[in-house]
Order: structure tokens, then sequence, then C-alpha cells
């Protein structure tokens, strides 16, 4: 087993009002979407592990988003950041903080839905794809813009997670 990671230092401040940790797998690797993501025409995808693993330092720091409705993606209602990245066999796992003092009532939400009903998707840019007059768009290069809290069943990816730690 390999096992790439990356991570920004944030210190520990003690009951931090505003610091809710999460944790989640954004996305596997080396495997075709179970449909297709926004952005890619129709099309089903695979995000290589060689992409995915050249692109972790673009993960940190990237904001996390949520629509209301857990449906997609909504780049202006962030709600929080990453912070780690760790490719772990097939999984990409994130870690990062909710806003909580700023976002009480999304984390409310998160935690009323049951534990296995949330997952993630990515944000990209400048992604390459292989050939794209593919079934299967095999990206090859991409860059992370950020990332999205939503209900599993609406991840491209079905094996994705997110839960909030603590």
């Amino acid at each position: 087993m390999r096992l790439e990671a990356m991570a920004v230092k944030i210190p520990h401040v003690e009951g931090h009002p505003n610091r809710a940790p999460f944790e989640g797998v954004l996305t596997v690797v080396n495997a075709a979407s179970d449909q297709a993501p926004a952005g890619a025409r129709g099309h089903r995808v695979v995000l290589t592990r060689e992409a995915a693993e050249k692109a972790l330092p673009s993960l940190l720091g990237m904001a996390v988003d949520y629509r209301p409705g857990w449906d997609g993606h909504d780049a202006r209602r962030k709600i929080g950041v990453l912070t780690e990245a760790d490719v772990i066999g097939k999984r990409l796992v994130v870690r990062g903080y909710l806003y909580l003092r700023d976002f009480p009532d999304v984390a409310q939400a998160i935690q009323a839905q049951s534990p296995d009903a949330m997952g993630m998707s990515y944000e990209l840019a400048d992604a390459r794809v292989e050939d794209m007059r593919a079934e299967v768009w095999k990206l090859t290069r991409v860059t992370f813009t950020g990332a999205a809290i939503l209900l599993r069943e609406k991840a491209a990816y079905r094996a994705t997670s997110f839960r909030m730690a603590g």
C-alpha cells in the first residue's frame, strides 16, 4: 500500500467556537464515477491516482461549500476549509473544519442526517481528459478548487462520505 498525504498545520485551540472538525472521502481514484459529475457533459469520469496525487497541494486551504437541499455545489456558500488530503488505497480522504459559529444551522442540518447519508464532491479547474471522445473520461491532470458536502446519493461517486468529528 502506498500513502500520499499533505496537510496545513493549524494549531489546536481547545474549545474553539468556530472550528468543527470533519473528515470525508472526497472521491475514489482509478475508478469510474457512478454518474456524470457536473461539467463532464454527461460523461462518467475516472480520476487517475497519479493526477490526484499531483493535485493534492491544490486541495489545501480550499473551501468546502454546500447547497440547500444537499444536492450539489454552490461556490458562494463556503462553510469550511480543507486542511488535509491523503490518498489511502483508492480513497482520497480529506479533513478540515466547518465554521460552526458562523453556520450553526448547517452543522445542525448535517448532524440531523443519518450517519451514512452524507457524501462529498470535488470541484476542479484545468482538467485534462485523455480522450474527449471516450464514453468514460479519464482525467490525467486536475487542479482542485474546492469541495462540496452533499447527499451521497447525489454525488458522482457513491463511495464518498462525510462526517463531523467529535
